[in-house]
């Protein structure tokens, strides 16, 4: 900024002065002059200006006497070779008996010190003609067509807004900010570099290619880098690529702020930087890099300093070894080193630029130089040697390209406005320019159209001003001299299809150390396939953590950003990479539908047994003592109570379902009935003893039996309403357990099924509650007692069975359904028969009337 507003008070002294001289002469003087670096005289005039130095010595502004001229120092062989390339152009073309037939090119070469505000000096001074000390500004306009320059993007956009008033074109080879597309704000600006829209999505690719998904980013304090960073930021939305830092260089080069920097990447685990810089300020910037010892970093260059000379020394290798970046493609100049070699100062004896390219390369100067006058003395007739490559190289002219194509194409655009045909012109009613008086407009309208050829490549411009985008893939690699090489490694163009504009030669690459791999830059390890990323709150989305995905979802990729739900009969496995069919459940022959098949068959087997006892002593007193018909009754129904059972394994089907709930129902209806019966039987039989009491008539076989079956009817209503309804059906159940298909039968109405059990409930306690009263009725056997037994035993089963019912899962609902039938029916079987048995087979003598009437002495 001291710097900025120095050169703003030097033009502000020349402009009072210029404006005293107007106020006490009649003519205008020129009060400093700005001479050419080389200049020619041509038919048409161009200019160009170039850095040949890289920094500048500011005059003492003490605004009371003149300041002297700005002072350019560190001299540039490569910014020299630039401009000698354009010299060389035109003398090319000039000497062409088909381009330009005989017509002329002339040019003013000016330096602008790699500076804006010098390079507004240049422009000025370009614009007044041959000769500023010939033709003072003040006398009208030189004839000036357009400036094949400037370098820097901060120069270009100074240069071009003060061509503007004048519309002149102004072709760059070196200026690559997006800035400068912008046809409203800079009308005459065209280049043969590509923007760095096309370098930034360049970049993009490079880095999803080699999957760096955490870089820092270091810029110059300039436009380029401004709008390089804000070009890459908006490229790089929607990437999964994130910018760890982001560092400045300051304009002033500040040793203390570079440290600052320094620390920043060195402690930041991104491994990758992409630096936006032009060689100038990054040059102090890497000396006090490699003086911190710092490595294991892999630079991505922006093309200002990719192929740039001035890192090629072998102390950089360490350091820089390995970094790769998109450069300006290069050409073929024919005969440019021959050219170079025609340059010393014998040739040029009074060009101080030609005396100062001399003390660059060998440490000398020339007698008649008044510079480095502590240097010794150059003879003039040193040879120019390969080492020199800031000057001599030749072998891959990237920049020197750049403005060999500027001015070719300046030079077909004079000739297709030359060879315009009268009436076929492109301007007002089909004219074409005076050839005697060609104004740069005009020049700007072929510009915009021109297309050629030149070693083998079509150069064009767009509606923007812009050439075809494309690059060549550079690597930084050590030489046999152990210095640092520039390999071209792949390139990246622009016109090709999506996805099919970088081409890498990855084998051919050497990164950082020396290695073989490919560094690894990513704030967070990749996420393999069975987790998901989860974004670290108050952290760039590519810091994560890897959650594993929930049951029942799956990633099967690397980095998912979310688990994808399995389909209704999948689920994930036990890794969450893979939806498989979910397990199909159902009480089965397995080992504990097995068992309980056994119990069941068992039981049904037990029962049978009993009743063959019965009815093979059944004129016994204790089958006959109380209605043997209904014991052979409760026998049936128990039997099929226990085969009911079986109806509960194995895969439900809609017949299964339908004869599941409603058979053991009516059976276990039938069986409480039967008990009832015989309650009521017992009850009525020690009654009737007593006199006047009449009540056996009206429990006969045939009253019996009329109970028995008015009870069961009652069932059979209530299954027939249940089926009729809604039956239980076959069902899928996945809300016990997601993993699982459990096969069952839903009853289909609740209601239906808890009335069927709850009329079985009813029937058991009425028959508990007459069982109770005839419990202390008198005699050996009183059946009574038994009874109530059996019938505490089966509603306690069924009681505990509800909460059981409710909360098991799966297979195992059915599994308690069945152990309570089989319990009550064996609970039944024993309390009622058991006692029966055992004196029927071991206490045959206990089988009397009198023992169980309790009369036997």
């Amino acid at each position: 900024m001291q710097a900025l507003l120095s050169m703003t008070a030097l033009l502000l002294w020349h402009l009072l002065h210029h404006l005293s001289a107007l106020s006490s002469a009649s003519k205008c003087i020129l009060q400093n002059d700005f001479e050419p670096g080389f200049m020619a005289d041509g038919d048409f005039l161009i200019g160009g200006i170039f850095p040949l130095h890289y920094n500048q010595e500011m005059p003492d502004l003490n605004c009371t006497y003149k300041p002297g001229p700005v002072q350019c120092n560190g001299f540039d062989p490569r910014s020299f070779r630039w401009a000698l390339t354009m010299k060389l152009a035109v003398e090319e073309i000039n000497k062409r008996a088909d381009l330009l037939p005989n017509y002329t090119l002339g040019y003013k070469i000016f330096d602008s010190c790699a500076y804006p505000l010098t390079g507004q000096r240049a422009a000025v001074a370009v614009l007044n003609g041959p000769n500023e000390k010939e033709n003072p500004m003040c006398l009208g306009a030189g004839p000036l067509l357009a400036i094949i320059g400037e370098s820097g993007s901060a120069q270009s956009i100074v240069v071009s807004r003060i061509l503007q008033p004048f519309r002149i074109p102004l072709i760059s080879y070196f200026s690559s900010c997006a800035c400068l597309s912008n046809r409203r704000e800079y009308p005459t600006f065209f280049r043969v570099i590509p923007s760095d829209d096309y370098q930034v999505k360049a970049i993009t690719k490079l880095l999803m290619h080699f999957n760096w998904t955490w870089v820092g980013v270091v810029r110059g304090d300039h436009e380029y880098g401004r709008f390089a960073l804000q070009g890459l930021l908006k490229e790089l939305e929607d990437t999964g690529i994130c910018v760890a830092y982001q560092e400045m260089i300051p304009l002033l080069y500040d040793h203390k702020r570079a440290l600052e920097i320094i620390r920043v990447m060195s402690y930041s685990t991104a491994r990758v930087v992409v630096v936006f810089s032009a060689e100038g300020e990054l040059t102090p910037f890497l000396r006090d890099y490699m003086e911190q010892n710092v490595t294991g970093i892999q630079w991505i260059a922006s093309e200002a300093w990719v192929t740039s000379s001035v890192f090629t020394g072998s102390e950089y290798y360490p350091f820089l070894g390995g970094t790769i970046g998109f450069g300006i493609r290069q050409g073929q100049i024919p005969g440019l080193m021959e050219y170079l070699m025609t340059v010393n100062p014998e040739s040029y004896p009074s060009n101080t630029l030609v005396q100062e390219l001399w003390g660059a390369l060998y440490g000398c100067s020339s007698s008649t130089s008044g510079l480095n006058n502590h240097l010794p003395s150059c003879t003039g007739q040193e040879t120019l040697r390969e080492q020199h490559s800031a000057y001599m190289n030749t072998s891959s002219p990237r920049i020197s390209y750049n403005v060999y194509k500027g001015v070719y194409a300046i030079a077909h655009s004079l000739h297709n406005l030359i060879h315009c045909s009268h009436g076929k012109g492109p301007f007002s009613n089909f004219t074409c320019a005076n050839i005697h008086n060609v104004y740069p407009w005009q020049l700007q309208h072929y510009l915009q159209e021109v297309s050629f050829t030149i070693s083998g490549e079509t150069v064009n411009f767009d509606m923007k001003g812009d050439s075809i985008p494309s690059y060549d893939l550079i690597n930084w690699q050590r030489g046999s001299a152990g210095n640092i090489e520039f390999v071209n490694v792949g390139m990246f163009d622009g016109a090709k299809e999506s996805g099919q504009e970088l081409v890498i030669q990855e084998k051919t690459i050497m990164w950082p150390g020396h290695q073989t791999e490919v560094l690894v830059s990513v704030c967070s390890n990749s996420c393999s396939p069975g987790f998901r990323k989860a974004v670290r709150r108050g952290q760039p989305l590519c810091c994560f953590d890897c959650v594993p995905c929930d049951s029942g979802k799956i990633s099967n990729r690397t980095d998912s950003i979310d688990c994808m739900a399995c389909s209704e009969d999948y689920w994930s496995n036990a890794d969450g990479t893979l939806c498989i069919p979910k397990v199909v459940e159902f009480l089965t022959y397995d080992a504990m539908g097995l068992i309980l098949t056994i119990i069941a068959v068992v039981g049904a087997c037990l029962t049978l047994a009993v009743f063959a006892v019965f009815l093979y002593h059944r004129n016994t007193p204790i089958v006959r003592i109380n209605n043997s018909e209904l014991s052979f009754f409760i026998l049936l129904s128990l039997t099929l109570c226990f085969l009911c059972a079986l109806l509960f394994i194995g895969e439900p089907t809609s017949w299964s379902c339908l004869l599941r709930h409603t058979a053991f129902s009516i059976t276990f209806s039938l069986c409480i009935s039967c008990i009832l019966g015989k309650t009521l039987v017992v009850l009525a039989a020690f009654t009737a003893t007593r006199p006047g009491n009449n009540i056996m008539k009206w429990l006969g076989p045939t009253q019996q039996r009329i109970i028995i079956f008015s009870c069961t009817l009652v069932q059979l209503v209530i299954c027939t309403a249940w089926l009729v309804v809604s039956p239980p059906f076959p069902n899928r159940n996945t809300k016990y357990q997601q993993s699982k298909i459990i096969l069952d039968c839903s009853v289909g109405s609740d209601l239906a099924f808890w009335c069927v059990l709850g009329y079985i409930g009813l029937l058991a306690c009425v028959c508990f509650f007459l069982a109770f009263l005839a419990r202390k009725l008198p005699g050996n056997f009183n059946e009574a007692k038994y009874i109530t037994f059996s019938m505490l035993i089966f509603c306690a089963v069924w009681l505990a069975f509800i909460p059981a019912y409710v909360s098991s899962p799966g297979k195992f609902t059915t599994a308690v359904e069945i152990f309570a039938i089989l319990a009550s029916s064996f609970g039944l079987l024993l309390c009622l028969f058991a006692s029966k048995v055992y004196i029927i087979l071991v206490k045959p003598e206990k089988n009397t009337k009198q023992h169980l009437m309790g009369k036997d002495k």
